[in-house]
């Protein structure tokens, strides 16, 4: 999109002021009440948006046990998997044109086009009459989502300081995670709506939550924020606050040009190669319990009330630990505050990023172990809840580590883009290798998702190592200015 007048302006008066700026030249009260206005303009929007994405994305597990795999025959061979599998080839292909299509139309009006498009493919799944049809639905729905997650990942980059970031991105994904846990409790009450209108209950499904996406459609269309140097609700002076604080503190408030050079340059760096694996190792056992898990307690001998009710607690489990860890040395008794700050809070406080996306990869490697080998179902259950802990809270990890890491708008583009990319081919994976001739234990899958989580702990060694290495060298004076950029070392 073309800038608006009010961001040639701010360009025009506020280009070099923006790098000569100093952040203590703004009140701390002007500092506050401004992140407190872009917090509540963009969080809440952000995670209503990715909310209905991942709904959207996997209630094709909650269809199924609710009557979708009898009606269109799902039960024979591999078609449950092909189903589920073929949203991800477009969502893989598209990632990085939709990230340059991004800057190129604005965020709200591209992520507006996006979730109303997609909502319509949901609404279309609930006419189906065949699993053939139902698999052409799932392709466009990968079309119109493939930008989404890359385009909020850079959104949120561009207004927040470093540290700052993984707290925000795991406000949005997170909550994405709460109303996803109800996911299955939702659609057991859209499937009591039956016969009427003639539609079966997994019909409605689709057809509810289509419609509810379109409307949000329409909400982000009108609502979303744009990038911090076009946007339309803060003052002048606000605008030239956030800018500051960026340039400040990575030296990229300023939007680059991209070109063919520079797309070359910044995909031949290996360490955006690492974050892209380490998201899809992150993102394998989450895709796994968010397709799978009715189907996983179905095969508990749950019946379908119990399997679709059972499925969110493994989710709002999550929520409830992802956000628990940095007061755990604090003199809090009371345990509802303890389990109320977590991860996220407790990297961006200490600025560490790998050490505890070490810890939540070994959780996630616990839960699966005691999910695949268990023979008791509630220790299994609990073992579904303890990976989803360590699987989501992973996935926000791993995108700020690698947000925290990169400097210029060009780079963070075709980072976020490839990086994302490979958590779709993460869904891919994760739906191949829970095949239908392993019902009902999967342990095929769990192996798979086991292996996942040790590569992602070999490629965060790499990583840090490389990074601390670096950092020593530049603080030595033995190499330049990291990234190009002076005063930047690497978040570890």
């Amino acid at each position: 999109m073309a800038p608006s007048p009010k961001s040639l302006k701010v360009f025009a008066e506020h280009v070099e002021d923006v790098e000569k700026d100093n952040v203590q030249e703004y009140s701390p009260e002007l500092e506050k009440s401004t992140l407190r206005k872009v917090d509540f303009r963009i969080l809440p929007l952000l995670g209503l948006i990715y909310s209905v994405a991942v709904v959207d994305r996997v209630n094709t597990g909650v269809a199924r046990v609710a009557g979708m795999e009898k009606d269109l025959r799902l039960d024979i061979g591999n078609r449950y998997s092909v189903v589920a599998c073929i949203y991800f080839i477009p969502y893989i292909l598209l990632q990085l044109p939709s990230n340059i299509v991004l800057r190129k139309l604005g965020a709200r009006i591209w992520i507006g086009i996006c979730v109303i498009c997609w909502g319509a493919a949901q609404l279309g799944m609930g006419f189906v009459p065949t699993w053939g049809y139902l698999t052409l639905c799932r392709a466009l729905l990968g079309v119109f989502e493939a930008g989404l997650l890359p385009a909020l990942v850079f959104v949120i980059s561009t207004w927040y300081k470093r540290h700052e970031v993984q707290t925000r991105m795991a406000t949005f994904y997170l909550c994405s995670i709460f109303i996803g846990g109800f996911s299955p409790i939702f659609g057991y009450a859209l499937n009591l709506i039956a016969p009427r209108g003639g539609l079966h209950g997994w019909q409605w499904i689709f057809v509810i939550e289509g419609i509810i996406t379109i409307v949000i459609g329409l909400i982000t269309y009108i609502f979303f924020p744009e990038f911090p140097d076009n946007n339309r609700f803060l003052s002048s002076e606000q605008t030239k606050l956030v800018l500051a604080r960026v340039q400040e503190d990575r030296g990229d408030a300023i939007p680059d040009q991209m070109t063919g050079e520079k797309l070359l340059r910044h995909l031949s760096d290996w360490t955006i190669w690492a974050y892209a694996f380490m998201l899809l190792c992150a993102t394998v056992p989450a895709y796994a319990i968010g397709f799978f898990v009715p189907i996983i307690l179905s095969s508990m001998g749950y019946h379908l009330r119990d399997s679709l009710l059972l499925s969110a607690p493994p989710s709002l489990f999550a929520v409830r630990q992802v956000y628990a860890c940095f007061l755990c040395g604090a003199n809090f008794q009371n345990e509802q505050v303890i389990f109320a700050f977590g991860f996220a809070y407790i990297s961006d406080r200490t600025r560490k990023r790998a050490p505890i996306i070490a810890f939540q990869t070994i959780l996630t490697i616990i839960g699966l172990a005691v999910t695949a080998y268990s023979t008791n179902n509630g220790a299994r259950y609990f073992g579904l809840c303890l990976s989803n802990v360590g699987a989501c809270a992973s996935v926000p990890g791993v995108l700020a580590y690698s947000a925290n890491n990169v400097v210029s708008h060009t780079k963070r583009s075709v980072s976020t883009a490839v990086i994302v990319t490979f958590g779709g081919v993460a869904g891919v994976f994760a739906t191949t290798v829970f095949r239908q001739e392993d019902y009902p234990r999967y342990l095929n899958g769990m192996w798979a998702s086991l292996g996942c989580q040790f590569l992602l702990l070999v490629l965060l060694a790499m990583t840090s190592f490389t990074f601390i290495r670096r950092n020593r060298l530049a603080r030595e004076g033995k190499i330049g200015p990291l990234e190009g950029q002076p005063g930047f070392y690497y978040t570890i």
